[in-house]
C-alpha cells in the first residue's frame, strides 16, 4: 500500500508537470492566448474531448508539440487511473481479506492467550507468547495502536475495541481461551478487564498488570491469579545488574538468542495422564535431548530442585524445565498429548 501511494503521488506529479508544459507550449504557439486559454487548450488536448481548437495548430511545430502532448498526457492519465484503481481495490479488498482471515483464525483457536492493551508492556508480552509458539490474540483500544501492533506482529490476530467490553472479549474467544493478560496502562481498567474476563470464563488464568501494588488485593479479589508490577520487576533488575551481572547476562542471552529461543517452561501432569505414578527415569525424557529438567513442584507446594531420577510424579505435579519451544512441544506430546493439542489449536 505504501508503494502504491508513492506511485499515485508520482503519477499525479507527472500529470501536473505535463499540464504545465502544455500551458507553456501553447503560450509559445500563440503568445496572445493568455494563461486561461492555454490552460483550456491543454485540458481538452490531454482529455481528448474534442471541443475544437481554442488555439490554432496550423504549423508543423505546433502539430508535433500537440501530438507529443496527447501521447504523453494520455499515458500519464492512464497510469494515474490504473494506479488509483489498484490502490482502492487492494486497500479495500485487502482489508476484507485480512478481516476474514482473522475471523477464521479466531474461530479455530482454543486454549489460546489474550493480551488486552497496546502499550510497550503489552507488545513485549504478546511478542514473547508468539515467539514461544503459543497462540495469542491481542486487543487494542485504538486504531493507531492496532495498526502499530499489526506492523510489528503481522502474524498475530489483532482486535480493535475496548477490552472491558464483553462482546470484544467474546470476539477474542475468551470462552475457549487458556489465559488472559490485563495489560492496560491504567490500573482501574485492568481491574475491570479482570472482573469481566473471570465472569465470562471462570476457568481462565488471568495475570494483571498493576502500577500501584496497593491495588493487588482488589484485583485478586475480582479474579486475578497473578499480579505483575513493572516497577517492582524493574527495581529487582536494577539490583541484579549491580550484584549479579553474569547471571543477568545469562538470562538475557537465553531470552534473546534468536537461534535457539531457550525458555524456562513448565508442564502440569493432568489427572488421568499415563505419566501419573511413574518415576522420572521412566517418563522417556531422554527422547527430548535438548530439555533440561530443573525442578518439580508437588501438589502440596513442596519443591525438589534437580530432582532424583527415582522421584515419582503425581497428578497435579508441575515439571519445570529448560528448553526450546520445540522441546516444550515434544515434552507435552509425550506427557500429556491431549492438553498439548488443546493448547495449540
Amino acid at each position: 500500500m505504501l508503494n502504491l501511494r508513492r506511485r499515485m503521488l508520482g503519477a499525479l506529479a507527472f500529470i501536473l508537470l505535463v499540464t504545465l508544459v502544455g500551458i507553456v507550449g501553447f503560450s509559445i504557439v500563440d503568445p496572445d492566448a493568455g494563461f486561461i486559454r492555454a490552460f483550456f487548450m491543454t485540458a481538452i488536448t490531454l482529455t481528448t474531448v474534442g471541443y475544437g481548437e481554442e488555439i490554432a495548430v496550423d504549423t508543423d511545430g505546433a502539430r508535433v508539440f500537440t501530438a507529443i502532448l496527447i501521447l504523453v498526457g494520455m499515458g500519464a492519465t492512464l497510469y494515474f487511473v490504473s494506479t488509483g484503481t489498484a490502490f482502492l481495490l487492494e486497500g479495500e479488498l485487502g482489508k476484507v481479506f485480512r478481516r476474514r482471515k482473522m475471523e477464521r483464525q479466531l474461530a479455530s483457536l482454543e486454549g489460546h492467550m489474550i493480551v488486552c492493551g497496546a502499550g510497550s508492556t503489552a507488545m513485549y508480552a504478546t511478542r514473547e507468547l508468539h515467539e514461544v509458539q503459543r497462540p495469542v490474540v491481542m486487543i487494542c483500544p485504538t486504531k493507531e495502536e492496532a495498526e502499530a501492533a499489526t506492523a510489528r506482529m503481522p502474524n498475530v490476530p489483532i482486535i480493535l475495541g475496548d477490552p472491558t467490553d464483553d462482546d470484544i472479549l467474546r470476539a477474542a474467544g475468551i470462552e475457549r481461551a487458556f489465559g488472559l493478560i490485563a495489560c492496560s496502562e491504567h490500573d482501574n481498567e485492568n481491574v475491570v478487564i479482570t472482573l469481566t474476563g473471570r465472569q465470562l470464563n471462570p476457568r481462565i488464568r488471568i495475570v494483571s498488570r498493576l502500577s500501584d501494588v496497593d491495588t493487588e488485593t482488589k484485583v485478586r479479589k475480582v479474579g486475578a491469579n497473578a499480579v505483575v508490577s513493572p516497577q517492582h520487576i524493574g527495581g529487582l533488575r536494577l539490583a541484579s545488574e549491580l550484584i549479579r551481572p553474569t547471571v543477568v547476562t545469562f538470562l538475557d542471552k537465553m531470552l534473546l538468542d534468536k537461534d535457539r529461543s531457550l525458555r524456562i517452561d513448565e508442564i502440569t501432569i493432568a489427572e488421568g495422564s499415563a505419566s501419573v505414578g511413574k518415576a522420572i527415569n521412566n517418563l522417556g525424557l531422554e527422547h527430548v535431548p535438548g530439555m533440561l529438567l530443573l525442578a518439580i513442584r508437588s501438589t502440596d507446594g513442596d519443591w525438589e530442585y534437580n530432582p532424583r531420577r527415582s522421584t515419582r510424579v503425581r497428578a497435579g505435579s508441575v515439571l519445570v524445565f529448560l528448553g526450546t519451544p520445540e522441546d516444550s512441544r515434544s515434552l507435552r506430546d509425550r506427557l500429556d498429548p491431549d492438553t498439548n493439542e488443546r493448547a495449540v489449536q
